[in-house]
């Protein structure tokens, strides 16, 4: 025995045995149970950090766990090395891009191995070479032939140092993640991939992995993002044109409460109003370099301009003004919202906020609504909702003006008022009224849900004395199903 412990040595001999006996190169073992163990592949920026070497070494305690079971463990290793990134380092280090990346992939390999793990490098691959990128290029084909990829604009978060596109958490408050720079946002072409199709599919899947925390799901349900509703034209005109501007909404039994619209700093219409506005083109670019995520825009404080048009509010035909707001993502639905102040907290405070109207359509079913002197009053430059002292007593039935306070009387699901000949009516009455309705046409449409070309839903839609069905969905992007009148 030596007297002294020298690790160097203790390690190097037992790396050694373990590569002369391959012993975590694996091959098919029917008779033993299998466990895959992935750990995302680095980055060859050029050497291992300890963000590096704690990750692998979590999924090096799983693979040896595992093997001490009697498993037969696969446990891969490769580099994501393909990018702009790497082409931005190499031409800053005045050295060919491929030989920047495999010196790199050479020195962090020899570093892996030094660290001990048990990877089975003859499996070994790098996303930067042909035998690799080869098979996206092939899946790549594949979705496009099947109707899986399409092209299309859309707004990204853009590094203007890497010259790269980040995604959402890639941008830590306002800058990209690696280079520190201010991230832009810029309407550029690309690709898109139809995976709002599997989204049912994903979500009832989730429902069935054993052992995975309920938190950890919840967070891959957010990510799918599955959301259900509709899409609403509001027409409007630019420049003497006729135009519709399209928002997503999940309550659209609330549409008769819209009494504004909100799009966001990237949608045309923001452009178009700013041309000649400087103070809306400055708020217009602020907007621009905020935040990405719908979480961080909920902490936010509810920001906005008017942009001095219009849109018709498809029902009504009540001019609805258009405003641009911080809160409101381009990348949901089409990157416009109906404002539904009485009915949406995000609304509330934007109305309360810039004096817009606030007009509630829906309040409890155990309320007598002949009670209830519909109609709004505006109190010190404040919405306000009036009724009966004999339903909101004793206190001032004019004080309801914390969400709290007014969400607990304006629940979200109960009876229609302000809505016409639909008052009294609770939703599901109502949507059965309007389906029934002699003097309306009533069409069967099949509605995307949450993006464009996502996943269908069938609803009916009635259409009112004096309305054609394309101020609510032009034909263009919609299949008509059926059409019958009442």
């Amino acid at each position: 025995m030596q007297d002294s412990y020298d690790p160097r040595a203790v390690e190097r001999e037992a790396q050694d045995f373990w590569e002369s006996h391959r012993s975590f190169n694996v091959s098919e073992d029917p008779a033993r149970p299998k466990y895959y163990c992935l750990s995302m592949f680095p980055y060859p920026s050029g050497k291992l950090h300890m963000g590096h070497v704690r990750n692998y070494t979590l999924g090096d305690v799983l693979t040896r766990h595992y093997r001490m079971r009697g498993y037969n463990v696969l446990q891969p290793m490769g580099w994501d090395a393909f990018g702009l990134p790497a082409e931005n380092a190499a031409m800053a280090n005045k050295v060919p891009p491929a030989k920047w990346t495999h010196d790199n992939i050479a020195y962090m390999k020899a570093q892996l191995k030094g660290l001990g793990f048990a990877l089975d490098w003859k499996r070994e691959l790098a996303s930067c070479r042909p035998d690799y990128y080869r098979w996206n290029q092939w899946l790549f084909t594949r979705l496009f032939k099947k109707g899986l990829a399409y092209k299309k604009t859309g707004v990204v978060n853009w590094d203007p140092v890497d010259q790269t596109v980040l995604a959402n958490e890639q941008v830590i408050e306002g800058r990209g993640w690696r280079t520190g720079a201010v991230v832009e946002k810029r309407e550029i072409p690309m690709y898109f991939l139809r995976i709002t199709r599997y989204a049912e599919e994903l979500l009832a899947a989730l429902d069935e992995l054993p052992g995975w925390p309920e938190q950890v799901k919840l967070m891959q349900k957010n990510w799918i993002g599955k959301s259900e509703g509709v899409r609403i034209g509001f027409p409007y005109e630019l420049s003497g044109e006729k135009k519709t501007l399209w928002g997503f909404t999940t309550r659209a039994d609330t549409l008769l409460g819209a009494t504004f619209m909100a799009v966001a700093a990237e949608h045309p219409i923001a452009g178009f109003a700013s041309k000649n506005n400087p103070k809306l083109a400055a708020f217009v670019e602020e907007c621009k370099k905020g935040a990405v995520m719908e979480s961080e825009l909920a902490q936010l404080e509810k920001k906005g301009m008017p942009t001095g048009m219009f849109a018709v509010h498809p029902v009504t035909s009540q001019k609805l003004p258009i405003w641009v707001g911080n809160y409101v993502l381009m990348t949901y639905g089409e990157g416009a919202v109906m404002g539904v102040p009485a009915h949406d907290e995000r609304d509330f405070f934007f109305a309360k906020q810039y004096d817009l109207e606030i007009k509630p359509v829906i309040v409890p079913e155990a309320w007598d609504i002949s009670k209830i002197e519909q109609g709004l009053i505006g109190e010190t430059g404040a919405p306000r909702v009036s009724f009966s002292p004999a339903l909101v007593s004793p206190r001032d039935h004019h004080g309801l003006l914390d969400w709290e306070e007014w969400n607990q009387v304006f629940e979200e699901h109960g009876q229609c008022i302000n809505s016409g000949k639909y008052d009294g009516l609770n939703y599901r009455q109502a949507v059965d009224a309007i389906a029934a309705a002699k003097e309306s046409q009533v069409y069967t449409l099949a509605v995307p849900t949450e993006k464009e070309n996502a996943q269908t839903t069938q609803i009916e839609l009635t259409v009112p004395d004096g309305f054609g069905i394309d101020s609510f969905f032009p034909s263009t992007g919609w299949k008509r199903c059926r059409q019958r009148h009442a």
